[in-house]
């Protein structure tokens, strides 16, 4: 308790009865709307970072918000009941709730395709299946454990076919305002198996609005290889958000595939900041896991979002990943490990750590 740099845990331990009253996770079931009977989770650090886990929807993150702002963009469509069986073409966009987190993948991430190997929609299975549940971690404020958090098991799964399970464990300190998502990926399949997996991190209003940056550092280039691409060429500020564009409207998009600079040890942080609410959400990723980033741009009219995707492939495939010869085949019983953290930021020396990112 005594290393805790918030007063109002510091100062708790004796002024409490329930620990909900300074934060902690509360699990529930949606009774009204297209997402009746879906099971979420709030979570409330007790910091001012709030946030929707939605446990049917493969354990994504849906609402975010630090203290009266939202975070993420959340779609017309909004939390849905998962649909398993809508692997085909674009059907994926039917029940895109958007939000802070939408995983793609396990095996597929890009358009919908057809090959040899069967027949794919648009981003995969993951987000619309649902989460067996294993554990739920309150803070025990009283013994001065802060932490909580949240793990299920996601299974992406066909008799005579890949057979791949993700452990997803959600998790935080009370008082601080991060989340950290650590994602196990294994083959429990006796046959190899193709993985892809993309994170799909999208930021909407007020977070996002004119004039807020986009922090990243990395080559790149647009998905359409214009150099003269609307958005992403060398003459435009693409990472400064503009007003929305009626360019925009319907399929309207612009998008980036990033390869981003990391540390030695492979760290790589990106983000947003608007500086008029002195605000800044930070996304620290692993290159060695994620050697991608993708930016995708999507300023319309009543649908203005931006997204920062760490990822294992750009979003071309699977097909033309097992050309590329860069497709991940995990072996039976192989795993494989991915690490994100989220953090609003608010200190001034923090922002401007974190605009320096786009300085250099």
């Amino acid at each position: 308790m005594e290393n805790s740099s918030n007063p109002l845990i510091y100062f708790s331990k004796n002024k409490i009865s329930n620990p909900c009253q300074l934060g902690g996770i509360e699990t529930s079931v949606l009774d009204n709307g297209p997402g009746k009977g879906v099971r979420i989770a709030w979570v409330n650090t007790g910091g001012g970072l709030r946030y929707k886990i939605v446990l049917d929807r493969g354990m994504d993150i849906v609402d975010a918000f630090f203290n009266a702002s939202s975070l993420a963009w959340i779609s017309h469509a909004g939390v849905l009941h998962p649909q398993p069986f809508s692997n085909q073409g674009i059907d994926w966009l039917r029940t895109f709730a958007g939000g802070l987190l939408t995983t793609c993948g396990l095996s597929h991430i890009g358009g919908p395709e057809s090959d040899q190997n069967g027949t794919r929609g648009l981003h995969g299975n993951h987000s619309n299946l649902a989460a067996e549940l294993i554990s739920v971690k309150q803070p025990d404020v009283r013994n001065g454990d802060l932490n909580l958090g949240m793990t299920g098991l996601i299974r992406e799964t066909t008799t005579f076919g890949p057979q791949l399970e993700l452990k997803r464990t959600i998790s935080g300190t009370l008082g601080e305002n991060y989340l950290k998502v650590h994602d196990e990926v294994t083959n429990v399949g006796n046959t190899p198996a193709p993985h892809m997996l993309l994170y799909h991190i999208n930021c909407g209003y007020p977070l996002i609005d004119k004039g807020t940056e986009i922090i990243w550092k990395g080559q790149w280039e647009s998905m359409d290889k214009d150099p003269n691409n609307r958005i992403f060429n060398a003459s435009n500020n693409f990472k400064t958000c503009p007003d929305p564009m009626d360019a925009h409207a319907g399929f309207g998009e612009d998008v980036a595939f990033i390869k981003p600079h990391g540390e030695a040890n492979g760290t790589a942080i990106c983000g947003f900041i608007n500086e008029k609410l002195s605000l800044g959400l930070s996304i620290k990723f692993n290159t060695l896991q994620l050697p991608w980033l993708i930016n995708w741009q999507h300023w319309g009219k009543g649908e203005y979002v931006t997204a920062l995707e760490p990822a294992t492939n750009p979003p071309i495939g699977q097909a033309k990943a097992r050309t590329e010869g860069t497709l991940i085949e995990l072996a039976p019983g192989e795993k494989r490990n991915y690490d994100l953290e989220l953090k609003v930021i608010t200190e001034m020396d923090d922002l401007e750590n974190l605009l320096k990112i786009n300085n250099h």
